[in-house]
């Protein structure tokens, strides 16, 4: 039985360069295109990545354009079976209109040509931000109200895939996804433990250890996506979580067990009495990250790096992300990651000193 031929939509991001890797070192296809508005030769890869991608086919588009899209699912060799649809706005704190077209027209353009094509499966990621954000956790059968602009989008383009005739698909949706190659997930709160070392200061947060930040590592994340290339009926949805119910509090226990330092909270009575006056609580905080971040990376010769300690203001309320994962295991599939760990952390960060992306000397 010959190999399946997959295109990775969005294939140079986070969880797309891993996707490649996960299924170019087990052998999985036997084709893999890429397509990306972001070409890999700017793109941040490590060296495995860089070794992984040299064994797939790399095509630039972007799939605003409804005739890009016609042009990277065209192929001589014959049509591909599975289609992976990892493209869309990740940064937080844009305008609707960027997301409206950056997530939303995206997957209504890749989606329609999926299935006008027949391809034998669509996987859509989306996110668990589209729930509910109180402290009750949230099957895939739980009430919808996302809680922030990306989500907003993703529930959208979640809701045109029933539309489209033929198409099948399954959507998952991922607590917040770390590991190597990670920017926006843990990493700023990485970033932050790294300032708080050099600050020689205790890294205080808002809210307190009680608030829900679930979380999944990026190897159980791809693992979860081919898994679901055939696993599952059409138009499911899969929550993605760890079994470690991640919280705040272990995730700024692991933050500060990776750097050395101590960590405290400014409690729900200072928060709230903050939450009225966010945006300028939320200007001071990303400041007085910032600085002593780019003082580091200038110390230790950084000249250019994607990583920041910056956070948006929308991540920063008291909104749980708090999920239950268990659904995907009735398809046969096991979480190799089971719980957030200061070794998964500390690999990311060592994978971007090595990359000179991260300042060694804050590194103990």
């Amino acid at each position: 039985m010959s190999k399946p031929r997959v295109l990775i939509l969005g294939g140079c991001g986070f969880v797309g360069r891993n996707l490649v890797e996960y299924l170019v070192s087990n052998s999985c296809c036997s084709k893999i295109r890429v397509a990306d508005k972001v070409p890999p030769q700017i793109a941040w890869l490590n060296d495995s990545n860089k070794a992984a991608f040299e064994q797939v086919e790399f095509k630039s588009a972007n799939l605003v354009n409804a005739g890009n899209v016609e042009k990277v699912f065209n192929d001589d060799d014959g049509a591909f079976d599975f289609v992976f649809n990892l493209a869309a706005e990740t940064k937080y704190g844009q305008t609707d209109e960027v997301y409206r077209e950056r997530v939303l027209q995206i997957t209504k353009n890749v989606a329609a040509e999926a299935g006008k094509r027949k391809v034998k499966r669509f996987i859509e990621m989306s996110t668990a931000q589209v729930y509910n954000s109180d402290k009750g956790v949230s099957s895939e059968q739980s009430k919808v109200s996302p809680w922030t602009a990306i989500a907003k989008f993703k529930l959208m383009a979640e809701e045109e895939l029933s539309k489209i005739e033929g198409l099948n698909y399954v959507v998952v949706r991922p607590a917040i996804i770390y590991g190597v190659g990670d920017r926006l997930g843990l990493t700023p709160r990485l970033i932050i433990g790294a300032v708080y070392k050099q600050l020689t200061e205790v890294m205080k947060l808002l809210w307190t250890k009680d608030l829900r930040m679930n979380t999944v590592h990026v190897s159980d994340v791809c693992q979860a996506l081919w898994h679901l290339r055939d696993a599952g009926p059409s138009g499911e949805i899969y929550n993605l979580a760890d079994k470690g119910d991640s919280s705040q509090g272990l995730v700024s226990e692991v933050v500060s067990s990776v750097f050395g330092i101590k960590h405290d909270y400014f409690g729900s009575v200072m928060s709230n009495m903050a939450k009225l006056n966010m945006s300028s609580v939320v200007e001071d905080s990303n400041e007085k990250h910032m600085v002593p971040w780019a003082d580091a990376c200038q110390k230790d010769g950084i000249e250019n790096t994607p990583l920041s300690p910056f956070l948006d203001q929308e991540l920063l309320y008291n909104k749980h992300l708090h999920i239950d994962g268990s659904k995907i295991e009735s398809t046969g599939f096991t979480y190799s990651v089971p719980t957030l760990n200061a070794d998964k952390l500390k690999e990311v960060v060592d994978d971007y000193v090595k990359l000179r992306l991260f300042p060694a000397s804050l590194v103990p």
